[in-house]
C-alpha cells in the first residue's frame, strides 16, 4: 500500500457513526462523527430509527471520503465495523416496519430467562448467551407480543445490512455480525435450525452470510450518495467487538483487551469457537480462523458516575480526581466491604437480567472512602470473573491490553492490574474498531499481507505490575464476589417482582 493510499474504516456505533481514513502505518486522516439518539419510548427499552442510523453513516462516510481526497489521498475501499446484536424487521422492498432494536434493549427478558431453563445448549452451539441483547430473543419476543406486526416483516436484519443495501443494493452479511445473533451456528457458519424454529422465522427472512472480507461494489446511487466512483470496493467487514482487538493490537492468541468505559469487556483472540461448559463467556467470529471470546459487563464507568451522584454530590460536575483521591483514602479490599455493581443488571459471566446491586459487610467503621472504593473494585472484580470464564474455556491469557476512559485514574488503572492478578499493558494511541474495520479491509483488498499487523502498530506505552499485597487480597475476596451472585438470587428475583 503506497503512502498516498487509505482504507476508510466505518464504525456504526450505539450512539454515533464514525469514518476514518487509515494508512497502512496507522496513521488517521479525515475523520468524520455524526450523532443519532438512542430512544427509550418505554421502560427497558433501547431503540432507534433505523433511516436516521443509515443517514448518519453514509454522510460519516461521505465526509471522510472527502476529506481523504482534500487531502491528495487514494482512498482504496470502504470497510465495516457494527455494533453487534441490533434488529430491525422490513418489509419486502427493505422499508424498516420496525424500530432498530438495540442491544441495550431489556424487553425481551422474560423471553431470555425461559430459553435459559429450557434451551441453555443454545448460548454454546451459537455463542451467543441466551440474554435480551440477543436477536433471538428479541424474535421471540415479536413473535409472542406483536404477533400481527411479526407476520408481515419480510426480512430480519442486523443494521449494517441495512447500510449495504443502501450503498450495494444487496442484502448480504457476514459471520461476524451472524455470530452474535443466537441465530448461526458456531461450527458450520450456517443458520441454525433450532434457533430459527424458536424464533419463529424461515431461513430466507435472514440475509445470506458471506465472509468478512468479501468485496462488494457501490451501485451507481450508492456511489453518488458517498461522493465517489462506482469502483470503489466495499468490505463487508466485522463485528465491533471482535474488530476492537484488532484495534489495540491483540490479535495474537494469549493476548486479551480489556476495556472499561461507561460499560467493559475482555475479549481473546483465539483460532477456533470455544465456549466453557457454564456457558460464560461468548464467541464471535472475527474472520476466517479467528475469534473472539469472552465477556461484556454493562457497569464500568457508570458506576464512578453514580458513587459521584450518590455518595459525593457536592465535589461537582467534573471531580474525578477528587472522586479517586477519596477512594484512595480506603485500602485495598475495602476494609472486608464488598460491592456487586449490578446497577444497570448484568451481562457475562452470568447474563441474567434479574441482578441487582448490593453493598454487602457494610460495619459501623466504613465511611465514604470505603463505599467509593469498592465501587470501583467491584468493577474490576466482575473483569476478574470473566477472565477467570476464559480459563476455564481453556483458554491461556498471557497478556493483557486494556483502553478506556478509566486509564485516566492512576488508582484504577492499578486497581484493575490487581484485581486481575497480572500485568496489565496499556497501549498509546489506540484505535477503535474502525480502525481494526480498516485493517480487515486492508487485508481483503491485498494492500496488507494480514491484520497481524495490528500487533506491530499499537506500541504498548505502560505495563503495570500487580501489588503482592493487594493482589492477595483481591484473590481472596474474589471467590466470595462470585458466590453472593447465587446466594443473592432468590433476593434479585423477589425484588424484580416487587419493582414489577
Amino acid at each position: 500500500m503506497s503512502s498516498a493510499q487509505v482504507v476508510i474504516g466505518i464504525d456504526i456505533g450505539t450512539t454515533s457513526a464514525k469514518a476514518g481514513a487509515f494508512d497502512a502505518d496507522g496513521r488517521e486522516t479525515g475523520a468524520s462523527e455524526v450523532a443519532y439518539p438512542l430512544l427509550e419510548p418505554e421502560a427497558g427499552w433501547a431503540v432507534q430509527e433505523p433511516l436516521v442510523v443509515v443517514d448518519a453513516v453514509v454522510a460519516a462516510t461521505r465526509d471522510a471520503i472527502a476529506a481523504a481526497h482534500a487531502a491528495g489521498l487514494d482512498v482504496a475501499g470502504l470497510s465495516f465495523s457494527t455494533a453487534m446484536h441490533s434488529l430491525v424487521g422490513t418489509d419486502a422492498g427493505g422499508a424498516p416496519l420496525t424500530d432498530l432494536v438495540t442491544w441495550a434493549d431489556q424487553r425481551a427478558a422474560p423471553q431470555a430467562e425461559r430459553l435459559r431453563a429450557e434451551r441453555p445448549h443454545l448460548h454454546g452451539q451459537t455463542g451467543t448467551p441466551l440474554h435480551p441483547m440477543s436477536p433471538l430473543t428479541k424474535l421471540v419476543w415479536f413473535r409472542e407480543e406483536r404477533p400481527e406486526l411479526f407476520a408481515r416483516v419480510a426480512r430480519w436484519c442486523q443494521i449494517k445490512e441495512l447500510v449495504v443495501f443502501r450503498l450495494t443494493g444487496a442484502w448480504i452479511t457476514e459471520p461476524s455480525s451472524g455470530s452474535g445473533t443466537g441465530l448461526m451456528d458456531l461450527h458450520t457458519l450456517a443458520w441454525h435450525d433450532e434457533a430459527l424454529e424458536v424464533a419463529g422465522i424461515a431461513r430466507g427472512q435472514l440475509c445470506p452470510l458471506a465472509p468478512t472480507k468479501h468485496t462488494m461494489s457501490l451501485t451507481a446511487a450508492g456511489a453518488r450518495a458517498l461522493g465517489c466512483s462506482d469502483d470503489l470496493p466495499l468490505v463487508l467487514g466485522a463485528g465491533d467487538g471482535p474488530l476492537a482487538n484488532l484495534g489495540v493490537g491483540a490479535v495474537a492468541p494469549g493476548v486479551a483487551a480489556c476495556s472499561i468505559g461507561t460499560s467493559g469487556a475482555l475479549r481473546l483472540m483465539v483460532e477456533r469457537p470455544v465456549v466453557d461448559e457454564r456457558g460464560r463467556v461468548f464467541c464471535y467470529m472475527l474472520s476466517e480462523g479467528r475469534w473472539v471470546v469472552g465477556g461484556a459487563i454493562n457497569n464500568g464507568g457508570v458506576v464512578l458516575q453514580w458513587a459521584h451522584d450518590a455518595l459525593a454530590p457536592g465535589l461537582g460536575a467534573h471531580a474525578e480526581p477528587e472522586l479517586m483521591a477519596i477512594a484512595a483514602q480506603a485500602p485495598p479490599g475495602s476494609d472486608a466491604l464488598v460491592m456487586l455493581p449490578y446497577l444497570l443488571s448484568e451481562r457475562a459471566p452470568h447474563w441474567s437480567t434479574l441482578a441487582r446491586g448490593a453493598y454487602v459487610g457494610l460495619t459501623r467503621a466504613h465511611r465514604r472512602e470505603h463505599l467509593v472504593r469498592a465501587a470501583l473494585e467491584g468493577v474490576c472484580q466482575q473483569l476478574a470473573l470473566v477472565l477467570a470464564s476464559l480459563r476455564d474455556a481453556g483458554n491461556d491469557v498471557r497478556e493483557i491490553r486494556a483502553t478506556g476512559g478509566f486509564a485516566r485514574s492512576e488508582l484504577w488503572r492499578q486497581m484493575l492490574c490487581d484485581a486481575l492478578g497480572q500485568d496489565v499493558g496499556f497501549p498509546e494511541g489506540h484505535q477503535g474498531s474502525g480502525f481494526g474495520a480498516a485493517l480487515l479491509g486492508m487485508e481483503a483488498l491485498g494492500v496488507i499481507a494480514s491484520f497481524d499487523r495490528a500487533a506491530e502498530l499499537i506500541a504498548v506505552d505502560e505495563v503495570r505490575t500487580p501489588d503482592p499485597a493487594a493482589a492477595a487480597t483481591y484473590a481472596r475476596m474474589l471467590p466470595v464476589f462470585d458466590a453472593l451472585y447465587d446466594a443473592l438470587g432468590p433476593a434479585f428475583s423477589q425484588l424484580r417482582r416487587l419493582a414489577d
